[in-house]
């Protein structure tokens, strides 16, 4: 089956890449969730362009949707509310990180791979 339901939201996400991160970067409330959110957006960014299109689609319409909440201005807690108005954004980013975390992992290796970085070593080493 060719699901595509979430390819609008994930080329808009694209497009508006910039505005998105910007909203990491000024929010106290999604600051601590700047690094991650920044590889969320690279991600879209990547799989709407056809670089990396390794992740299962439900993945990617669970990024794209919750990097399109940050960016709406209709939410459960209105942005204008001074010291609250992000908190359902950081919510929405941080139940979609739990939910793709293993799927983000993947894409920084390969991400890494594409940049020359060595991936890190993990699990035991054996002395033959």
């Amino acid at each position: 089956m060719n699901d595509n339901r979430y390819d609008d939201t994930i080329h808009e996400v694209n497009e508006k890449a910039d505005e998105i991160g910007s909203k990491f970067h000024k929010q106290k409330a999604l600051k601590s969730l700047l690094a991650q959110g920044m590889v969320m957006i690279d991600l879209v960014k990547d799989y709407a362009t056809g670089r990396y299109r390794e992740v299962p689609y439900w993945a990617m319409g669970a990024t794209a949707l919750a990097l399109f909440y940050v960016l709406s201005p209709i939410d459960v807690i209105p942005d204008v509310i001074v010291g609250a108005g992000f908190l359902d954004d950081a919510v929405v980013v941080s139940f979609a990180l739990k939910l793709i975390e293993k799927e983000l992992t993947r894409y920084k290796e390969w991400k890494d791979r594409q940049q020359g970085k060595a991936a890190p070593v993990t699990g035991k080493v054996v002395d033959v």
